[in-house]
């Protein structure tokens, strides 16, 4: 046995087990905690499917070891646990399905064996079979009249007939001479099983049992009797299913069908009451609240609500290999583990992504729960056999935001549209009706803005009313900074020779004021040469006259010697002064 190592991403979890060589061979839908002595100490009950033709078990582990294992006859396809009646101590029972039976454990002991009922036979070929059996027919001749049959009737063909249409000549005769005695039995098996709530929904309440089966029908079993309490049909094989209500009051069954469709049964339907289209096959379905979360063959998550309408979809950076709900009701946390096939188990709540698990090997089923006495336990067994089991650490704090880059959580916030009003209408309307004169008149619009901007800008660039210099052979820049509170500010302007690595020289500055308003201690100065590059502070002093609480512009021309139109200008409003104010 060896140990995982941990990471950064894994730090919320506990490495309490890691076994390479479990020989564990199984599926999510053959996966089960349960507290199968009423001692409080949850087991881990699994299904392996050993070699896939021998050695299939039904195996019980507490802690880190092996407590029991029961040989199991076929192939198990699912296994939960459910209370079948209200005795004491409230233990509850196991049930495998495996082919057409259902195998109930109680105690880790054989307690009952369910068999589904058998379908209806075609008359066509039971009369084939009744003319074999009097030698009316040889077997050349039921060999073509099965082929006619099987390509025309509604009813499909009994296994022993489909295995006879697949002998060879030689061997027709003994097959017929073997068989023709025995009744005809056309048998379905099982594909997929889960649990129902009879009439309350405590978690220690007594539970029908869901199964469906490859003649596209889903029944639902008395717990006690194993009476078929209610059958309902889909148009296509269920491969997964998810049960969730209560069979007396209301209930929804959602299952994934071969055909690639997901389909919504409810109570007192017998029929789908809903139908989500998916563009490729469900590799996985979980439910989550009130949403239905589907893994997808292409690679993707998508979630949909209980009535079909599709929420949103995650992309994958490998396919899916495993799903299930990671639910915490002590912490009122969900969400949903996605195992891939990179070794990693990514945790999503919704569409976000909020931790991912690196694995050693590609995990083949997962479930979480409380196992032994530890509520948040993370199961995963793996495709080379191993049992992983981790510890969720009870510091452990998960972020609602999307650790994988992409757009931010806000995007995906439905906005809340008003509802169309008869003026919104009217304007619509009105929108189509003269749309082209509309158009035209946005566009010459437009055209007025964009000459009015342009007239405005060559205006400036003409008279230098910019801040920044236009001429290439005198590239500056300059602001301005005023401080003090008044009535005297000192006027600060900050010049930057923008040039590569030519300096500038001959350059003035003057000041053009209101006289009234203010007084400059000097009003004209020379700039000293200017290098490249450098930020040259140049300060002065402004005192205010006025003692009315108004302030004026005071313009900044930055001039060259011989030339009368200014290199920059700048306009500088001016505070009000608070000192003469207060005076």
């Amino acid at each position: 046995i060896t140990s995982v190592p941990s990471s950064s991403e894994t730090s919320k979890w506990l490495d309490a087990h890691y076994d390479p060589v479990a020989n564990l061979y199984t599926f999510s839908s053959c996966i089960a905690l349960a507290d199968l002595h009423g001692d409080g100490e949850n087991k881990l009950v699994v299904g392996d499917l050993g070699t896939g033709s021998c050695n299939m078990k039904l195996k019980v582990y507490r802690g880190t070891g092996l407590m029991s294992e029961n040989t199991l006859l076929d192939l198990p396809t699912g296994l939960v646990s459910f209370l079948m009646d209200q005795h004491e101590p409230r233990t509850p029972a196991i049930a495998v399905a495996s082919g057409p039976f259902i195998y109930v454990y109680k105690n880790l002991r054989p307690y009952f064996k369910f068999t589904l009922p058998p379908l209806e036979v075609n008359a066509l070929e039971q009369d084939v079979w009744n003319q074999a059996r009097e030698d009316m027919i040889d077997p050349l001749s039921l060999k073509e009249m099965l082929e006619g049959i099987r390509d025309k009737a509604d009813v499909p063909l009994s296994v022993r007939s489909l295995r006879f249409l697949m002998l060879d000549p030689q061997d027709t005769e003994a097959f017929v001479n073997l068989h023709k005695a025995q009744p005809i039995r056309r048998q379905t098996v099982i594909t997929c099983i889960g649990t129902l709530k009879k009439n309350m929904a405590d978690e220690d309440a007594v539970s029908c049992l869901v199964i469906g089966t490859e003649s596209k029908d889903v029944y639902i079993l008395d717990p006690e009797a194993f009476t078929i309490l209610s059958k309902m049909s889909v148009p296509s094989a269920p491969t997964q299913m998810d049960v969730t209500g209560q069979f007396d009051v209301e209930f929804r069954i959602t299952v994934a069908c071969r055909n690639g469709n997901i389909y919504i049964l409810r109570r007192d339907s017998p029929k789908p009451k809903y139908c989500i289209e998916l563009s490729s096959h469900p590799v996985g379905l979980v439910r989550m609240g009130k949403s239905v979360v589907v893994g997808c063959a292409q690679e993707t998550l998508q979630g949909f609500t209980q009535k079909g309408k599709k929420l949103w979809t995650a992309c994958l950076p490998a396919p899916v290999t495993t799903m299930g709900v990671m639910d915490l009701p002590t912490r009122g946390f969900q969400a949903v583990l996605v195992g891939l096939a990179n070794c990693e188990v990514h945790l999503y709540r919704d569409k976000n992504l909020i931790s991912t698990i690196k694995t050693p090997d590609v995990v083949t089923s997962i479930c979480f729960g409380r196992y032994g006495r530890e509520d948040g336990t993370l199961i995963m067994t793996t495709k080379g056999g191993g049992l992983i089991v981790k510890i969720l650490k009870r510091t452990a704090v998960f972020d609602d935001r999307d650790s994988a880059p992409g757009p931010p959580l806000a995007q995906s916030i439905r906005l809340n549209i008003p509802k169309k009003t008869k003026l919104y209408v009217d304007q619509t309307m009105r929108e189509r009706e003269n749309a082209v004169a509309m158009h035209r008149a946005f566009q010459m619009d437009l055209s007025r803005l964009r000459l009015a901007a342009a007239r405005a800008y060559v205006k400036a660039l003409e008279s230098s009313l910019t801040p920044m210099s236009s001429s290439l052979s005198e590239p500056l820049k300059m602001n301005a900074v005023v401080q003090g509170l008044g009535p005297s500010f000192k006027l600060t302007l900050n010049i930057q020779n923008t040039a590569a690595c030519r300096p500038v020289m001959h350059l003035a500055i003057s000041f053009l004021y209101d006289e009234s308003l203010y007084s400059m201690r000097t009003a004209f100065f020379k700039i000293p040469l200017l290098v490249p590059g450098l930020n040259y502070p140049i300060d002065t002093f402004v005192e205010c006259l006025s003692d009315k609480g108004i302030s004026d512009i005071i313009k900044v021309f930055v001039l060259r010697e011989g030339k009368s139109a200014p290199l920059l200008t700048a306009h500088i409003n001016m505070p009000v002064s608070e000192g003469l104010a207060l005076n």
